[in-house]
């Protein structure tokens, strides 16, 4: 099934997909499309996807499933290297841009544009390839393959839903939420570009939305900024991060008649489980169930196995999964009690002496601090460890005196963490810096 069939099964009548620029009208594309001029073109074709307003993503996401041989989602902030670089792993044929010239040359140029306009009915028979950048790509990007039905398999019917998220749709999290949307009967409200959080609240508050999604940076981000109680959700979702206790007891204080969840998923391994008992972590019992999708503790690093597993790399001879089909996601996890916590990345550790600390745990104490309103830990060289733990921290507003405050967070932090992982020194910043997927920025 086609995009434009999960559209019909969930009726599209006073359905939108908005932005503050775009309002796109999937009862619409009965009659039309975004790509009316060029849409023959496209069909069969390899295509590069790059529009900087997310609706116009949508309205060709939607016009092209079914209708083309692949579809590359390319994040906006992409220049000419990434796309070039995209393009030609991908064999693309054409791009889909709004521009008034395309970034990238290649033989077929197409222009998204709003509102819908008159097309004629076309059979969507394709199983459309889904190309997805993995999260946090810098230089040439790493390329996933989906198909709609590995990336709707963890999507089940639902009541109307009036949804909105933090997340970009040409991401892995962005794009479930935008599916969710699109398989259930209500709308989805998306960032515009350059739209402050203030003005995104304001909006979606008045759109009265029931869901929303972000990743825990984000939600720190409008927690801090006093936005989040413009929007009353039944619904909150997490993911993209590790979602720590004080983001989840924040949450729970900021919205307590909300349902609060936080899941985890990768681009390569697809959605694996979502958690809502307000612990960080998942239960050690996970590790029994068999279904759908199955994990694994390997050396420390959750393994996954799953039907909604990407199909491979584009443009590399790397296996998504192992012989026996577990993902290595490269999460390290540790069991305490009953219960697995995340405590970092594989490849973030931070190596002081020889000792190996990994920054989210580490992180994870200094927010539960009642000043703290998030930090982000990074090494510093030294000449004898070749290594030390240093601390960004953003206080909450009021919080006091940042020397009191300093001492008492470094102590916490070494009651509670070996002496190799405390941090030496911290600094008050007004706040962190943050990927253009909504993720902290771990390095720069």
């Amino acid at each position: 099934m086609s995009l434009t069939g999960l559209i019909a099964l969930g009726g599209a009548r006073d359905r939108v997909v908005e932005t503050r620029e775009h309002r796109l009208a999937l009862a619409d594309f009965a009659e039309g499309g975004s790509l009316s001029g060029e849409f023959d073109a496209l069909e069969g074709r390899s295509v590069i996807l790059h529009v900087r307003d997310m609706a116009l993503a949508a309205a060709a996401l939607i016009d092209l499933d079914g209708w083309a041989r692949r579809i590359v989602l390319c994040p906006p902030g992409w220049g000419p290297e990434q796309l070039e670089s995209a393009a030609r792993d991908a064999e693309a044929e054409a791009i889909v841009h709004d521009r008034l010239v395309a970034p990238i040359d290649l033989p077929i140029g197409a222009i998204c544009a709003l509102p819908l306009r008159n097309a004629s009915a076309r059979v969507r028979a394709l199983a459309t390839e889904w190309v997805l950048p993995t999260s946090g790509t810098s230089g040439p990007p790493k390329l996933v393959v989906h198909t709609l039905a590995t990336l709707t398999g963890a999507i089940a019917d639902a009541p109307r839903q009036e949804w909105a998220t933090m997340y970009d749709i040409r991401r892995y999290g962005g794009l479930q939420i935008f599916l969710r949307a699109l398989s259930g009967l209500g709308s989805l409200r998306l960032n515009g570009p350059e739209e402050s959080l203030e003005d995104f609240f304001t909006r979606i508050g008045k759109a009265g939305i029931t869901h929303i999604s972000g990743t825990p940076s984000h939600w720190r981000k409008a927690l801090m900024s006093g936005e989040a109680g413009r929007i009353d959700p039944d619904y909150i979702r997490l993911s993209g991060e590790i979602a720590d206790d004080a983001v989840l007891a924040a949450l729970r204080d900021q919205y307590p008649r909300a349902r609060i969840e936080h899941a985890y998923a990768s681009t390569e391994a697809g959605v694996a489980f979502t958690i809502g008992d307000g612990r960080a972590g998942f239960p050690a019992a996970r590790l029994d169930e068999t279904g759908q999708v199955q994990l694994r503790v390997v050396d420390g690093a959750l393994r996954i196995k799953s039907e909604r597993r990407a199909l491979r790399f584009l443009g590399r001879d790397t296996p998504i999964a192992d012989r026996q089909g577990f993902v290595d996601t490269g999460d390290m996890v540790e069991l305490r009690g009953d219960r697995y916590v995340f405590v970092g990345r594989r490849g973030g550790i931070i190596n002081v002496g020889g000792a190996k600390a990994h920054p989210e745990e580490i992180e994870a104490v200094i927010n539960a601090h009642p000043a703290v309103q998030a930090s982000r830990v990074f090494a510093r060289k030294n000449p004898i460890t070749g290594a030390i733990v240093v601390a960004d921290v953003v206080l909450h507003p009021g919080a006091g005196s940042q020397i009191g405050l300093e001492r008492e967070i470094l102590e916490a932090c070494r009651g509670r963490l070996p002496a190799y992982m405390a941090p030496t020194r911290l600094r008050f910043v007004p706040e962190l810096p943050m990927t253009e997927g909504g993720k902290l920025l771990r390095n720069g």
